[in-house]
């Protein structure tokens, strides 16, 4: 390998490892915020309010129901454009928050969608057993259903989260410069299918961490079976 391709092919990978670090940042991001939203959501979609439930239910089926990328450009287009209309300016909407806002809803819907499936797996007698002993509604939750739910939804969560390390290579329609980013842009200055090929094995090899620290979480959590 010639000098000049030695020091391409360093500066390649310093610019992917840069581009690593916002992938990181919009994956953790992303769960910090769709992790509790998803709680909310989920409560919504269970509650005996006809009205609340149906507004939930209207909201799933839109964010479920269309894709990821579309619902990315409506949370960075659309506030600039109804500025323009009506205050004859532009709100300044970068396109890494608008990324993590979209990532957040889009990911809320799937994971509350787990949680009420996880929820309402667990029999109803553990309930009344629990009034029984005089534990209240708060302490019934997060003593003894809340361990159980996190127990038998942690492989549906996992294979979600995994998703969304493959899903923020989407966020390259905003220009937003992740891994993808670069990889791509690698590609077109290099000629070269090789910073592809370096970009998939790093989301291999975060999403390998993701799978492994999912099956120790659920090795802990045996004892609840």
């Amino acid at each position: 390998m010639s000098s000049e391709a030695a020091e391409d092919f360093s500066t390649m990978l310093l610019s992917m490892l840069k581009g690593s670090g916002i992938t990181l940042s919009i994956f953790i991001l992303t769960l910090v915020f769709a992790i509790p939203f998803a709680f909310v959501v989920a409560t919504g979609r269970m509650s005996k309010n006809k009205i609340i439930s149906s507004i939930t239910n209207v909201f799933l089926l839109i964010i479920r129901g269309t894709p990821l990328m579309l619902q990315l450009l409506i949370v960075y287009f659309v506030p600039k454009l109804i500025a323009v209309k009506y205050f004859d300016t532009t709100i300044l909407f970068p396109s890494f928050a608008a990324s993590i806002v979209a990532f957040s809803i889009n990911y809320a819907a799937y994971f509350a969608e787990i949680y009420r499936g996880g929820i309402e797996s667990i029999p109803k007698g553990q309930y009344e057993a629990s009034r029984v002993l005089g534990y209240s509604r708060a302490q019934t939750f997060f003593r003894i259903i809340l361990p159980q739910v996190v127990k038998r939804i942690i492989p549906a969560m996992g294979n979600e989260v995994i998703t969304l390390v493959k899903d923020t290579s989407l966020v390259t329609i905003l220009s937003v410069q992740e891994l993808m980013f670069y990889a791509k842009s690698s590609s077109n200055r290099l000629v070269s299918f090789t910073p592809l090929l370096i970009a998939g094995i790093f989301y291999f090899v975060m999403n390998y961490v993701v799978s492994v620290s999912f099956r120790r979480m659920e090795k802990k959590l045996s004892f609840y079976s």
